[in-house]
């Protein structure tokens, strides 16, 4: 049994390093310059683009890498359950049926969690949202420009969104609008949130709005949702508390309550 299972360990565990095109067997570097040509003429159904966007890694060798990754541990784990498979069991269909599920549920779970990865930034950023508009509003309100004010934020605050007004502030100094930098920050974050702060910012910047009054009605209402979410969040904590209430500490309650009359009940009928 060992030695079958290296001998189709070394034929078949190489294959997930190689990827078959028609008739041709291409190796890993060149599948990277197939990758590369692929990601920058064809769209992307999966809208994987715009997930890597919104992490910040949207440029095609990010877009490249991560499809190298994903179909190379896809190739890698249904190589390794084939030659398992195949080895435990000897049937060449069970092996085959093994390794394609393999190759489906890696591949699946590295998008989830790149899904995941996208939903925890967009989470981080709500949850910063309120603390930073409130600094933006009292920079600008003690004279600062709103590109000051997010210089300024930037340099001293830490956390996703003062890294978004770092890549707007790079934006302006490359030549973009102001707005224009600021409806690309909007565009990339996909939050309600952010976006309608966004908008406005740059209506109010176009208009010669006052922004202070703006920037102080979004700061209200950034902490108000902040507060509906807390207490959301702490109802479903409490419901998930009465969950070992009612199925184990209330049965055993019930059961020392009934043993006194469930023992007395016994002894009449003896």
């Amino acid at each position: 049994m060992i030695t079958t299972l290296v001998i189709t360990a070394l034929f078949v565990i190489p294959a997930g390093f190689l990827i078959v095109i028609g008739d041709q067997v291409v190796p890993l570097e060149e599948a990277k310059r197939i990758s590369r040509k692929t990601a920058r003429s064809s769209d992307d159904r999966t809208q994987l683009r715009i997930r890597l966007e919104e992490l910040g890694r949207g440029d095609d060798k990010d877009y490249e890498e991560f499809r190298i990754k994903q179909y190379g541990y896809s190739a890698a784990s249904a190589a390794l359950a084939f030659a398992l498979l195949l080895t435990l069991s000897g049937s060449l269909l069970l092996a085959g049926f093994g390794s394609i599920l393999s190759l489906l549920i890696i591949y699946l779970l590295i998008d989830r969690q790149l899904t995941q990865d996208v939903k925890k930034r967009r989470e981080l950023i709500e949850a910063e949202f309120p603390a930073i508009v409130e600094m933006l509003t009292l920079a600008i309100a003690a004279g600062e420009t709103p590109m000051s004010a997010m210089l300024r934020i930037a340099n001293t605050a830490s956390g996703v969104l003062p890294a978004e007004f770092e890549i707007v502030i790079t934006k302006v100094r490359s030549g973009a609008p102001l707005h224009e930098a600021l409806d690309a920050m909007g565009r990339r974050v996909k939050s309600v949130m952010i976006r309608r702060f966004v908008d406005a910012l740059v209506t109010a910047t176009l208009r010669g709005a006052p922004l202070v009054e703006v920037l102080s009605r979004h700061a209200v209402e950034a902490r108000g949702n902040q507060r509906n979410r807390v207490m959301g969040a702490a109802g479903k904590a409490e419901i998930s508390m009465m969950i070992p209430v009612v199925f184990l500490i209330l049965p055993i309650s019930i059961l020392f309550a009934l043993w006194p009359s469930l023992t007395n009940l016994n002894m009449f009928a003896s």
